[in-house]
Parts: C-alpha cells; sequence; structure tokens
C-alpha cells in the first residue's frame, strides 16, 4: 500500500477492505495526518481498513471546517468507487479523531446527514479560543480589545449542539492517564444518556500525543550488543503505548477478529 492524495486527502486502500475509517486529527497536525499519525493509520489499514484521512487547517468556523472535511471525504469515495479502486459494496464506515478531530466528528454526527456505524473519539477537548489559542487572548490584552474571538460553536455551543442532534449511536471514547487536554468526562456523560448501552469508554497509559507516536526501525550491529539491547528496550518501552492505542481500536470495531 502507498499513500494516494484524492481529491484533497490522503487515501490508503488494502486488498479486500472490510470497512472505511474517515480519520480527523488534531488542530495544529491535522495538515498533513498521513505523516503525523501515520503509524497508527498505517497499522489499521493492515488489518484491512481504507484510510480516507483529511487534512484541514484551523479557524475560528468549525462548523465550516466540519462541513469542508465531510465534503471532501464524500467526494474521495465516491471516486474511488467510480474509478474502480473501491468495490460498490457496502462497507461500514468509521469516523476516527484525535483531540480537535473529535469536535469536528461529532459536529458532522449532529448537522449533516450521514451514515456511521461508529465513532472513535480519541483525546476529545472542547476548548475556548482563547484556551487553545494563547495569541488570541494575547492579542485582545495588548490592544485592549472588546472582540469577542471564539469558536463557532463556542464549547457550550458544541455540547448542546451534541445533546440535541448527535446521530452516531455506537462510539468509543479513549482518553490517557497522563493527558492534561483532555475533556472527554463531559461528553461521555452526554452520549451515555442519549446512547447507555452503546459507549464504550477506555483510559490507557499515555499523553496527548500518544496518536502520533513514529516507529524507529532499530538496526542492530552484526552481533548483537549491550548498546543494541538497550536500543530494543527503549522502542519498547516509547511504542507500548502506541501498541495499546491500536489494539483496543481494533479491538472495538471488530470484536469477532
Amino acid at each position: 500500500m502507498n499513500w494516494q492524495e484524492i481529491r484533497g486527502n490522503w487515501v490508503l486502500i488494502p486488498h479486500n477492505p472490510i470497512g472505511v475509517i474517515h480519520f480527523l486529527g488534531g488542530a495544529f497536525v491535522a495538515t498533513l495526518p498521513h505523516l503525523t499519525y501515520r503509524w497508527l493509520l498505517e497499522n489499521l489499514a493492515d488489518q484491512g481498513y481504507v484510510i480516507i484521512a483529511t487534512p484541514f487547517v484551523n479557524t475560528l468556523d468549525h462548523i465550516a471546517i466540519a462541513q469542508s472535511v465531510l465534503r471532501k471525504f464524500e467526494y474521495t469515495l465516491e471516486k474511488l468507487q467510480d474509478s474502480g479502486k473501491l468495490r460498490k459494496i457496502y462497507l461500514p464506515t468509521y469516523g476516527i479523531g484525535h483531540s480537535m478531530g473529535c469536535k469536528l466528528h461529532l459536529l458532522i454526527g449532529s448537522l449533516f446527514p450521514i451514515q456511521r456505524a461508529g465513532n472513535i473519539l480519541i483525546s476529545f477537548n472542547n476548548f475556548a479560543a482563547n484556551e487553545a489559542i494563547p495569541l488570541v487572548e494575547q492579542f485582545n490584552s495588548q490592544f485592549n480589545s472588546q472582540l469577542d474571538i471564539e469558536f463557532t460553536p463556542t464549547p457550550a455551543q458544541t455540547n448542546q449542539i451534541v445533546q440535541d442532534s448527535y446521530q452516531i449511536r455506537r462510539n468509543l471514547l479513549i482518553r490517557f492517564n497522563k493527558d492534561t487536554l483532555d475533556q472527554s468526562a463531559n461528553l461521555t456523560i452526554i452520549l451515555q444518556q442519549l446512547f447507555s448501552d452503546m459507549v464504550t469508554t477506555q483510559t490507557l497509559s499515555g499523553t496527548h500525543t500518544t496518536p502520533l507516536g513514529q516507529d524507529v526501525k532499530w538496526q542492530p550491529g552484526t552481533s548483537f550488543s549491550p548498546f543494541d539491547a538497550l536500543g530494543q528496550w527503549l522502542k519498547q518501552e516509547v511504542y507500548r503505548d502506541l501498541n495499546q492505542l491500536k489494539q483496543v481500536i481494533l479491538f472495538w470495531l471488530n470484536p469477532l477478529s
């Protein structure tokens, strides 16, 4: 499999696919998801999932971003089917988001008519603009600005939109035990009130940046030295959290695998 850029998305197509994943990354790493999330996405593709990772640039209008990434995803899926790269058979479609990508999937699932077999929401956060973009707060303070610069929708509005309109019944929420940016707790309450038996939560070892981990190809010398042993041990420690994340996602996607 090689990454292909198709209609503004980065795509991986495995042989005999069993599902489609629409991936949206975090606010400041989402412009190149095929690089920043490469290890995780390629491992999911290895298990039979078509990956359609949509880049985006963060602006204050998150509803407009959600609409844009959804349109790009649908155009790309249509292109894959029309070109014969993906057979026109039913494949379950899942949304996977990390950080701000979770908010976009929540807005997509609330404001637009879509079909999803489920969403995986990793390290959800729902910050106000001055919390997410310190420059906004500095600008307002320096120039005594009276402008109310805020994301659309605001955090409170986002929660209300999800509570009123979210339509994706099956959800997996993943948080990491050393993640100081995670705001999954309130979202969990909202989703469990909507779909009590269809919401799964997992707390894993790691930090907010765990999904961004990349593999290091450690090449031992001709004779396996203590330095090589140390390198292998460090690699195992670093990627233990990332591997656990992969296994949890794959099991939720296909519990019978």
